[in-house]
């Protein structure tokens, strides 16, 4: 069967730059396995003073309509760009875009704004484009997020299948998690800060852990921000930065920037490794592999911990993966969320349309999910 390539695009809640990978889907003669070959895949920087203007514009400040009508633009111009710099084919662009508010009351989420206009995209590589991805979920009473357990559940069902619990952990700006185990639906939620605290204290980037390796944990100021309701709640159960916004940090403006930022990786660990106690295998990826404080610190605690890269997905990569499957989702008229980890009231075909200079492409005969994934890197 031909296969399709799909382009998956996304900015995460670090806001630093669009990852992209091209992954192309087949599926084996029975329909039983997915397979899925990644193929270029980087991220590209958003210019400094895009950047510098979505930080301004993000809550807790104060932006008006020009300042979001603006940003959806110029978001979407450089996704656009990003897209038209791609050297592998692809028949299909699926565009997570940026999220800016993700509008939470009382523990139930009434709404998600992701900006970055698809139009653009599609102008510029004239392919068709999913986007607005999660608003359907949302709308089925969902949490709109996380969507990644759509790739995790196939990605460790290997695991399951011998018999073992294994999570999904995502270390972004946020850190979120898909456990899988043996007889039980998946279960995801976001477990608190990763890149988002560690990037404010630091005053910028701090991915190798350096500054935090200097610092030393403050258990006064540790039992401070533990203290925090969010991770008394259950799951599902999502935040961002609406919540874990650089002022949140403003009480501990007299501690020593190295000891904060060591207290913050251990704010990270703990979180992380409470939520996922007794899982046998967890699986890792984003940002935060890089930080080898941070990593140490995980892998102390939860001692089966891999990086996805010995599973053929690459760690900076997987959420572009993720958004790339759920494009070739969207193109079939497969659920693309994971009711048991979002909290909707079923599945939905999430994502709506831009079309683009020709037809979306589809793998002929493909009706329902295969039950498993084969996944690669391109040779």
């Amino acid at each position: 069967m031909s296969p399709v390539r799909v382009l998956g695009m996304m900015s995460g809640t670090s806001h630093d730059g669009i990852d992209l990978a091209v992954v192309e889907f087949s599926v084996v003669a029975d329909g039983d396995r997915l397979r899925a070959r990644v193929g270029e895949h980087r991220t590209v920087p958003y210019s400094d003073g895009l950047r510098a203007d979505l930080v301004a514009a993000l809550p807790p400040a104060r932006t008006d309509l020009a300042a979001v009508c603006a940003l959806d633009v110029r978001i979407g111009q450089e996704f656009a760009a990003a897209a038209a710099s791609v050297t592998d084919a692809f028949d299909l662009v699926c565009s997570h875009g940026q999220t800016v508010f993700h509008w939470v009351d009382g523990g139930a989420v009434r709404g998600t704004l992701q900006l970055g206009q698809p139009a653009w995209i599609a102008e510029a590589t004239g392919a068709p484009v999913v986007s607005d991805l999660r608003t359907a979920d949302v709308a089925a009473g969902g949490q709109g997020a996380p969507l990644v357990p759509v790739l995790d559940r196939l990605l460790l069902a290997s695991f399951v299948e011998q018999g073992r619990t294994a999570a999904a952990l995502n270390l972004g700006g946020i850190a979120n998690v898909t456990v899988c185990a043996p007889g039980r639906p998946p279960r995801a939620w976001d477990t608190g800060p990763a890149n988002a605290l560690l990037d404010a204290a630091a005053g910028g980037i701090d991915r190798d852990g350096r500054l935090a390796a200097a610092g030393t944990v403050r258990s006064d100021v540790l039992a401070d921000l533990l203290a925090e309701p969010y991770y008394a709640q259950g799951p599902p159960k999502t935040t961002g930065k609406e919540l874990f916004h650089p002022g949140y940090l403003d009480r501990f403006a007299g501690v020593p920037r190295e000891d904060l930022l060591a207290t913050l990786v251990e704010l990270t660990v703990r979180t992380v490794a409470d939520a996922l106690d007794g899982v046998d295998v967890v699986v890792a990826s984003g940002g935060g592999v890089r930080n080898p404080v941070l990593m140490a610190g995980l892998r102390f605690r939860l001692p089966g911990l891999v990086v996805s890269d010995e599973l053929g997905c690459p760690a900076d990569a997987k959420e572009a993966v993720a958004f790339a499957l759920l494009g070739f989702a969207a193109a079939h008229g497969l659920a693309g969320n994971v009711p048991s980890c979002t909290g909707a009231r079923g599945g939905r075909v999430l994502g709506r349309l831009t079309p683009g200079r020709w037809a979306v492409p589809t793998v002929p005969g493909v009706s329902a999910w295969p039950a498993g994934l084969d996944l690669s890197p391109a040779r």
